[in-house]
C-alpha cells in the first residue's frame, strides 16, 4: 500500500469517527440520530392507574374519614357562616356550585378554594337533568365549567347532576365530554333541604354514616348551619374526619 493511499484511509476513518460523535454528543447543533431501540415509557399518572368508576357513591370503607358535600347556592351570608364553622373546626368539604349562583357571588369561589375545600360543578341553572335533551345537558355542564374556569383557572374535579340522586347514561356521557369522567353521588342524604331542624339533620346523618361515606348537604339553609357544630363533634366522636373528596379518594 502506497504512503498516499494509507494517508487517505486514515483521514477517512478519522472523519467517520468525528461524524459519529457529532450525531450523539449533547453539545452539538446537528440533529441527533434516530435510534431503532425501543424507548422507555414514562410512568402513567397515579389516577390513570386507579381509575374511578363513572359514578361514585362512597369512598373506601377502610378509611376513618367521610366527605361532606354541599350543593352550592343560597344566601351568601349563610354560605359564609357555614364555611366559617367548617374552618374553625379544621374540616374540609366539597362545595358543588351552581354556575349562575357562583357567577353572581365570585368572592365565594376565592373563599372556598382559599380555605382548602374542593369546588366542583353542580350545573349552570340547577335544572332537572334527567328531563333534559342531550344538548341541554351538555350546556348545563359546560356553562358551569366555564364559570369555574374563569374564576379559579380550573373546571374542578367533581361534578354532581342537579335534581337527581344518580346520573343516567346521558348525563355520564355529557360529563365525560366536559372533562368530568366521574359523577359524584352519595350514600348519606341528610335531607337538610327539607328544613327539618338541626336535631333531625344530625340524627339522619349519623344514623347512616359509615367510614368512607359521602354525605349530601346544602348551602343556604339555616338548619344546616345550626346543625354543623354538633354534627362535626358527633363525627369526631365516632373517630372519623371530614375531608374533601380529593383527600377521601387519594391513593
Amino acid at each position: 500500500m502506497t504512503t498516499r493511499r494509507r494517508a487517505l484511509l486514515l483521514a477517512g476513518t478519522a472523519l467517520a469517527g468525528v461524524s459519529a460523535c457529532g450525531a450523539t454528543s449533547a453539545g452539538t447543533t446537528g440533529t441527533p440520530a434516530t435510534s431503532d431501540m425501543p424507548q422507555p415509557q414514562q410512568p402513567a399518572p397515579a389516577q390513570a392507574a386507579q381509575p374511578w368508576p363513572p359514578e361514585i357513591t362512597h369512598g373506601p370503607r377502610t378509611r376513618s374519614a367521610v366527605a361532606l358535600t354541599f350543593h352550592g347556592q343560597g344566601d351568601p351570608a349563610l354560605v359564609s357562616a357555614l364555611l366559617g364553622v367548617l374552618e374553625r373546626a379544621g374540616a374540609r368539604a366539597t362545595i358543588l356550585a351552581v354556575g349562575s349562583w357562583l357567577a353572581a357571588e365570585p368572592q365565594l369561589a376565592r373563599r372556598i378554594t382559599g380555605a382548602g375545600h374542593d369546588l366542583g360543578n353542580h350545573t349552570q341553572n340547577h335544572r332537572a337533568m334527567t328531563r333534559l335533551s342531550v344538548a341541554a345537558v351538555d350546556r348545563e355542564i359546560d356553562e358551569c365549567a366555564q364559570v369555574l374556569h374563569r374564576l379559579t383557572g380550573t373546571i374542578g374535579t367533581w361534578f354532581r347532576p342537579s335534581q337527581t340522586p344518580r346520573a343516567n347514561a346521558v348525563i355520564e356521557a355529557a360529563a365525560t365530554r366536559a372533562g368530568y369522567p366521574t359523577c359524584l353521588a352519595y350514600d348519606v342524604d341528610s335531607l337538610d333541604y327539607t328544613d327539618p331542624g338541626a336535631a333531625a339533620i344530625i340524627s339522619t346523618t349519623m344514623r347512616l354514616l359509615r367510614p368512607g361515606s359521602i354525605v349530601s348537604m346544602h348551602c343556604g339553609h339555616v338548619g344546616t348551619v345550626k346543625a354543623m357544630p354538633a354534627l362535626l363533634s358527633a363525627i369526631a366522636d365516632r373517630g372519623l374526619r371530614p375531608v374533601s373528596m380529593t383527600e377521601l379518594l387519594s391513593p
